[in-house]
């Protein structure tokens, strides 16, 4: 792994989980490479345009709960510092 990554736990809905897997089956990749190579092409084709990021979180099911929760775990003391994960 190169010095400069970042590690990233993300939880996939059920049927992108069952994707995945059969997609690493058929290319004979491990899942977590192929999630990582596919989330590195998302990101570098992502539009940097704040607007559309505010539409994409819009049209995840629970995204501005989970956004405000999160918030209030971190004012609450309910976080873990980065650098221990």
């Amino acid at each position: 792994m190169p010095k400069e990554t970042v590690r990233l736990n993300v939880t996939l809905a059920a049927e992108y989980g069952v994707k995945l897997t059969r997609l690493a089956e058929r290319t004979h990749v491990r899942e977590g490479a192929l999630a990582s190579l596919l989330l590195s092409q998302a990101i570098d084709e992502a539009d940097v345009d704040a607007r559309q990021i505010v539409e994409l979180l819009e049209r995840i099911p629970g995204a501005w709960a989970r956004i405000e929760q999160g918030i209030e775990d971190a004012r609450g003391g309910r976080t873990i510092p980065i650098d221990q994960l």
